[in-house]
């Protein structure tokens, strides 16, 4: 009998370093009075997550949006930029308030990633950049990506904020395009508290991007950009720095507990896994499963979970194209795919201290459900 759990099983949380080691970490931080404004650990974490991300030029950020708005406004584009609408609410707003236009590509539905074939047939004389998203940590089809915006003289940011540390035929995820933008929120792989970075190819990026994370101020006396705070503070750095120590063993846990839900539900009818890329080194960020034909639809699976305690999560739904905020500005039927995989997603229960009796009841509501 699958049990009902007295504290909820969220569907992700966060991974912390022994506090111990945490509150070790702060004493240099209270004897300098040093507390934000790019100090010691600032500039440590930034030299130790270019080297784990085998990034050549990296940027720290206070969190992972302001990341990616900071990174728009300083490439200094005009026009439309051709992205996903399956993705969270931070990719397009972050493109819309630098005052560009989205233009949304649909999906593939292997790995939930922008379709690479249909971006040539948006592009027009006013695109600028393409803004593809590593979906689940799924990477992009960043060689058929790259020919095109070749072909077009396009700029190719990336959305990585699900691809931490993920690698690409041993290439890091952050070396490709243009720029891309990594989350480290609390409920990611990697976390800093909240946080982000930017790794990307030009360095002269470098001081535009330092000046406008810091209000534009370009010396003591001068401002010569609209920027913004987009600090990361020593906290968030210091947390970083222990979060990272512990990487390969929070990697070696997600992947086993997402190999248990890929045994277990591998193979069933009415129900899609990703497919896996080998030429990808995974993060294991999150575990999508697909309910197409199923015995029971996703809402229903999500509401037996539910009554157990257990929270999975409709990641995305909806799409940002048919958002309140957006709402007549854009055609959803545009995006079909986007559209049916958005109906049919749950993200389910994955994070490193997860119990692998967890997941097997996870798996056991799923499959009892086929049949009710």
């Amino acid at each position: 009998m699958i049990k009902t759990h007295d504290a909820p099983i969220m569907v992700t949380r966060s991974f912390l370093p022994p506090l111990e080691e945490y509150v070790e970490m702060l004493r240099p931080i209270w004897n300098s009075a040093w507390l934000t404004n790019m100090g010691d650990y600032h500039e440590e974490l930034k030299q130790q997550l270019k080297t784990y991300m085998k990034a050549e030029n990296l940027e720290l950020f206070v969190n992972g949006h302001m990341a990616l708005e900071l990174l728009l406004q300083a490439m200094e584009l005009e026009g439309e930029v051709i992205t996903t609408p399956f993705t969270f609410a931070s990719t397009t707003h972050a493109i819309v308030r630098n005052g560009l236009t989205p233009v949304f590509c649909d999906i593939n539905d292997k790995d939930y990633t922008i379709d690479a074939e249909q971006i040539e047939s948006l592009i027009t004389e006013r695109t600028c950049a393409i803004l593809p998203v590593h979906v689940y940590g799924n990477l992009c089809d960043v060689d058929r990506i790259d020919d095109i915006a070749k072909k077009h003289n396009l700029k190719v940011i990336y959305d990585a904020a699900h691809a931490f540390g993920e690698t690409l035929d041993g290439v890091g995820a952050g070396s490709f395009g243009d720029a891309s933008m990594f989350s480290f929120h609390a409920t990611k792989v990697f976390h800093s508290i909240e946080g982000g970075a930017v790794t990307y190819r030009d360095p002269a990026l470098t001081d535009r991007l330092y000046q406008l994370k810091n209000f534009g101020i370009t010396g003591y006396e001068s401002v010569e950009y609209v920027g913004a705070n987009g600090k990361m503070n020593e906290f968030q750095a210091a947390m970083g720095l222990c979060n990272l120590r512990y990487m390969e063993q929070v990697i070696e846990k997600r992947k086993k507990l997402t190999e248990r839900y890929r045994e277990r539900l591998s193979g069933v009818p009415g129900i899609r896994l990703c497919e896996e890329n080998l030429r990808v080194g995974y993060n294991y960020a999150y575990m999508p499963v697909v309910f197409d034909g199923y015995g029971a639809d996703r809402d229903q699976i999500f509401d037996a979970l539910k009554e157990r305690n257990i929270f999975a999560r409709k990641y995305f739904y909806p799409c940002v194209n048919s958002y309140q905020c957006y709402r007549d500005q854009f055609d959803i039927n545009a995006t079909p795919v986007a559209e049916r995989i958005a109906s049919q997603v749950l993200t389910l229960p994955l994070y490193a201290d997860l119990e692998m009796s967890v997941v097997d009841e996870v798996c056991d509501v799923i499959l009892d459900r086929r049949n009710a």
